[in-house]
């Protein structure tokens, strides 16, 4: 694992993956958000968001943390690994309220500067349609790009707490 994508609804918890993931295989960690959000929310252009990604790419290890289904196709190919946090909606929409309500007005490490916190009803609607509209897309997606791919879907926290176990064993053994 030296090219890891963190994928799944917002609210799921992939910038703590990411973190931990960094923290245990000591692998930087890209966040999308930074890349695609200027100051005060506004979009970076699509052709200079692609440059930033192509940047971050050509690495010879990363975590990307983050979604943006426009540049998926392009992440998927240049990964050895794809961790998908597929957790419910409920869970989902228990992460991003609670994200909004204890970080309101402050702008996040994991997001582009001077972008704070706020709450966005729009954003909530997404990850409550995220299941209906994207996974099954997302799941496509994977399954058909898996030649050479470690695909790992995670169902809910428990799960993930596991797999973290799991890699922590398997860095004490080396």
């Amino acid at each position: 694992m030296k090219k890891i994508l963190v994928i799944g609804c917002p609210g799921s918890g992939k910038t703590t993956l990411s973190q931990k993931l960094s923290n245990l295989l000591q692998i930087p960690v890209v966040h999308l958000d930074r890349l695609f959000w200027r100051p005060h929310w506004q979009a970076s252009p699509k052709e200079e968001f692609i440059r930033l990604l192509e940047v971050e790419l050509d690495k010879e290890q990363w975590i990307l943390d983050g979604n943006y289904n426009g540049t998926l196709a392009m992440r998927l190919e240049r990964c050895d690994t794809v961790i998908f946090l597929d957790y419910p909606r409920r869970r989902c929409l228990y992460g991003a309220c609670r994200r909004i309500l204890l970080g309101f007005g402050k702008t996040r490490p994991d997001m582009g500067n001077d972008c704070p916190e706020r709450f966005d009803p729009s954003f909530l609607r997404y990850i409550w349609n995220f299941r209906k509209q994207n996974r099954r897309k997302y799941l496509g997606m994977l399954h058909s790009q898996n030649v050479k791919k470690q695909i790992i879907i995670l169902h809910n926290p428990k799960e993930t707490e596991w797999f973290l176990e799991g890699l922590t064993s398997k860095q004490r053994e080396q």
